[in-house]
């Protein structure tokens, strides 16, 4: 009985020294995989933000471009001022204004603070 047990005591083993070496292999090749995707990552970024740099490049010098091409006459540069006063108050009045709360205590009370006795 003895030499059956430690064949299958042997076999055990080398079924678990297997399974750890392919564990290994495993976690290796998902290390690899995951160092792969995080350079492709960076490299797609750094893509990205070249590509949003020049396209404000382009719309910055064809803005300029435009700007040159204009000459304002002193009746369209009191236009331009008074349309660019006007946006201004038009962006006040969208912005939210904060609550106000009345003045008066007793309106407002602190219900967890009032204490009851019988």
């Amino acid at each position: 009985m003895l030499p059956v047990l430690v064949a299958l005591f042997l076999f055990s083993y080398s079924l678990m020294t297997m399974l750890i070496v392919e564990q290994g292999r495993t976690i290796e090749t998902q290390r690899a995989l995951i160092q792969s995707l995080f350079n492709d990552s960076s490299e797609l970024s750094h893509l990205k933000t070249e590509a949003v740099q020049k396209q404000r490049a382009a719309a910055q010098a064809q803005a300029e471009a435009k700007a040159h091409s204009q000459v304002q006459t002193p009746s369209t540069q009191d236009k331009a001022r008074d349309h660019r006063g006007a946006d201004q108050n038009a962006g006040k009045l969208l912005r939210p204004t904060p609550p106000r709360f009345p003045k008066d205590g007793d309106v407002l009370q602190d219900v967890r603070r009032v204490v009851l006795s019988i």
